[in-house]
């Protein structure tokens, strides 16, 4: 399989996370995707032009990261990062979403500041975001995810909140410390993490 992605992207850091959590490594080729170039090929697999993109040996290109998990999920027999039981599976995915939104609202308050100009950007806008960022934190916080096994919202919670401390939306951690400590064990818990950080140059 090739996963088309970068790896600064957090969406990409948790198909990366998965596949290396279930296994799956091994199995896929990882390819740079530039979102920002027209010519980049990522754009015919993806009409959006947006990673990740993973294309099966032999099938057609899935996308996105949600649908990725849920592929690796099936590859490495089902009920291993999202519960089989609808009793438990729809509110872990539920929660996973929470946490992209997370991801979701990080993305366009960076995106304010490289794609507009100064004299554009919108403070009315940012501070949609930034509510948006306050809200799902106190929501989450109430009832954090295990570390063990990993599962597809502590996943997508670790990339979510590992990528506000690289592009400080907001300063998370000052006033929510028990979801840095949360980020810490999972770290310390789940080797994935550490294997798919980001390069330390970017």
């Amino acid at each position: 399989m090739m996963l088309i992605t970068s790896l600064t992207s957090p969406y990409g850091r948790k198909t990366r996370m998965a596949a290396a959590i279930l296994g799956l490594s091994s199995r896929v080729a990882v390819m740079h995707g530039d979102t920002r170039d027209p010519n980049d090929p990522l754009r015919i697999h993806n009409p959006l032009g947006k990673i990740p993109i993973l294309i099966p040996e032999g099938g057609a290109p899935i996308y996105d990261s949600h649908v990725i998990l849920e592929y690796f999920d099936h590859l490495a027999g089902g009920d291993a990062i999202i519960p089989a039981d609808p009793a438990r599976r729809f509110v872990e995915l539920t929660r996973a979403k929470l946490a992209d939104g997370i991801i979701d609202a990080s993305l366009l308050v960076t995106y304010e500041g490289r794609y507009r100009e100064a004299s554009q950007k919108s403070d009315v806008w940012l501070t949609h975001q930034r509510d948006k960022l306050w809200r799902a934190l106190d929501a989450i916080s109430a009832e954090l995810p295990g570390w063990e096994p990993p599962r597809v919202s502590g996943i997508t919670l670790a990339c979510a909140l590992s990528y506000m401390d690289w592009r400080k939306p907001v300063d998370w951690r000052t006033k929510h410390p028990a979801l840095a400590h949360w980020l810490e064990g999972f770290a310390a818990a789940v080797p994935a993490y550490g294997e798919t950080a980001r390069p330390a140059d970017s």
